[in-house]
């Protein structure tokens, strides 16, 4: 990906990881219209990048995103309807449509504060990985609003019904290690060991096969929402169109090496990946 001039946002590349940082530091990286536009460009031109093969969404500094700016994203577009509008379509855009079908695996690392509209990007990456003392919460009933947008859409979807409507209602906020327990996050880890940890489980996803991740990330996705038989009948279908987009041939290697070369065993790590 080219250099952009990028005022809110940092990406960097590392070995075929992509982070992306959320870069307003002095505001807890609390999401600005500009941030918003950034962002929405960033993922449109690393979803093609070849250089990203795992994507890394974080915060500069202490926070992860302490959601909207209130000033920037609600009072300064009040009297402004063209701006409002074109702000709340770039925000939905990158941080739920964007990501949700960003054809790499996206991993949130969330390194501290992350409220409000900052829990949807969480939602939204395919994984989450929080430092144990990260601070989570949805605060907008102590401003007298509720979580709008997609946030009490996907907490509702995430969380259970009762820790959903708990942490809603109330306004509690729960760290990492209960967002752990809660499988709000995939996992935690101590803050010192956050980046580590991170990399190592970028490093496991690109061991496997880029089609057969991709597929099976978006099948997943989907048949959350599907009846049992329309469940079978799409995973059918994106099976056998699996084998038309994988430039890998990964099914056909995978079966190689575990029938005729007996060099892979399912449960012991990935198959060899044969890089065209």
């Amino acid at each position: 990906m080219e250099k952009r001039p990028y005022e809110n946002i940092i990406v960097e590349n590392e070995d075929g990881i992509t982070w992306v940082t959320l870069n307003r530091p002095e505001k807890r990286n609390a999401m600005s219209p500009a941030l918003h536009y950034e962002m929405d460009d960033a993922l449109a031109n690393l979803a093609v990048d070849s250089k990203t093969e795992v994507l890394v969404i974080t915060g500069a500094g202490e926070a992860f995103s302490a959601g909207q700016d209130l000033k920037l994203y609600f009072r300064d577009t009040a009297n402004n309807p063209a701006e409002r509008r074109r702000s709340n379509e770039a925000a939905h855009s990158w941080f739920w449509e964007r990501l949700t079908t960003f054809p790499k695996p996206t991993i949130a690392m969330v390194n501290g504060y992350c409220f409000g509209g900052g829990l949807t990007p969480v939602c939204a990456c395919d994984f989450a990985i929080a430092a144990e003392d990260a601070v989570f919460g949805l605060s907008e009933i102590n401003w007298g609003i509720l979580p709008g947008g997609y946030v009490s859409w996907n907490v509702a979807n995430v969380m259970s019904f009762r820790d959903a409507m708990h942490y809603a209602v109330t306004g509690e906020t729960f760290d990492g290690r209960k967002a752990e327990e809660l499988r709000f996050v995939t996992f935690s880890v101590p803050k010192d060991q956050l980046r580590q940890a991170t990399v190592a489980y970028a490093r496991k996803l690109m061991e496997k096969n880029p089609a057969a991740v991709r597929f099976t990330k978006e099948a997943i996705r989907t048949v959350r929402g599907l009846p049992a038989q329309q469940a079978v009948d799409y995973l059918r279908a994106k099976g056998e169109a699996l084998k038309y987009f994988d430039p890998e041939g990964g099914r056909e290697e995978g079966m190689r090496q575990f029938l005729d070369e007996k060099s892979y065993r399912p449960g012991l790590g990935p198959y060899h990946r044969k890089k065209p």
